[in-house]
Parts: structure tokens; sequence; C-alpha cells
């Protein structure tokens, strides 16, 4: 893991929190000059730590209104078969994470979907993908908390 000082802790916290503020605003938040703020920031992004700059969109407004967490489990454990399943969830764009678990569930996959029947056009194409010994579906009742903002406290002391 990399040396981070106060100000890359404060840089990645604002970056996370608002990614479209000037860098020249930025330098000034956290007491750099705007030159020294964009060599970090530039450092941070090739260290890959900034992995990205992205829009994050409301997913109701979009009419995207049904959140699914989906536990796989399989009873086959075989570099074949997971490469198999892995090429076949990336392909489905309603996927919007996918795990590798230990415990009771292999696999857990977050779907965002429009409603349950538009759930079930993605299960099928889910089941279709490679022999699965149980899958079963958990409905998002309410989002109670999403945060895309890692903790960051330890990196400073």
């Amino acid at each position: 893991m990399s040396k981070f000082d106060r100000y890359d802790h404060r840089i990645l916290q604002q970056l996370q929190t608002d990614n479209s503020v000037a860098v020249a605003e930025l330098a000034e938040k956290i007491g750099l000059s705007t030159n020294a703020c964009w060599r970090r920031i530039k450092r941070l992004q090739e260290q890959g730590i900034v992995r990205g700059n992205v829009a994050l969109l409301d997913e109701r407004k979009l009419g995207l209104d049904v959140t699914v967490f989906v536990s796989v489990k399989t009873s086959e454990h075989t570099d074949t078969w997971l490469e198999k399943f892995a090429k076949g969830i990336k392909a489905i764009p309603e996927v919007v994470e996918f795990y590798r678990m230990s415990g009771e569930t292999d696999y857990l996959l977050k779907i965002v979907v429009q409603d349950i029947n538009d759930y079930d056009r993605v299960y099928k194409k889910l089941i279709s993908v490679a022999p699965m010994h149980d899958v079963s579906s958990s409905f998002a009742m309410e989002r109670i908390k999403s945060s895309t903002a890692l903790p960051l406290d330890h990196l400073v002391s």
C-alpha cells in the first residue's frame, strides 16, 4: 500500500464526495498549490488508487425500481466452470455487482431492473449461463444506506 499524507487523504475524501470540483478550488480547500495538487491527483490515478471518473445515476429516476440480490450455489468448483460463468454474468448489463463468496453462498450478484417481469427476463438469462445447484433471489424493500465513498481514516494517523 502506498504512503499517504494528510493532503492525499483530503484529496481522496474530496474526489469521492464531488469529483467535479476544479483542481484550483480543491487545492485551495486543502492548502496546496494548484500544481502540487494536480501532481498528487495524477500520481493517485497512475497508481490505480483513483480508478476512474464516472457520473452516478439515479436508478429510480431511470425507471430501475427493483434491486435484487441473487445467491448462487454450484456443485462445480473448477476453473473452467468459473470462467464460463464469469464470462456469461459479465455479459448481462443488469448485473451491476458480482462477487465470489465464502460460506454457504458461492457467488452473490446485485441486479438492478425495472420490475419483477424484467427480473424474470434476466433470471432466464442467468440460469442459462452455466449449470448451477441453487439460485436464490432476495428483493430489496428499501435502501437505507448506499455509498460509493470508501472509509479512508486508516490512511493517516
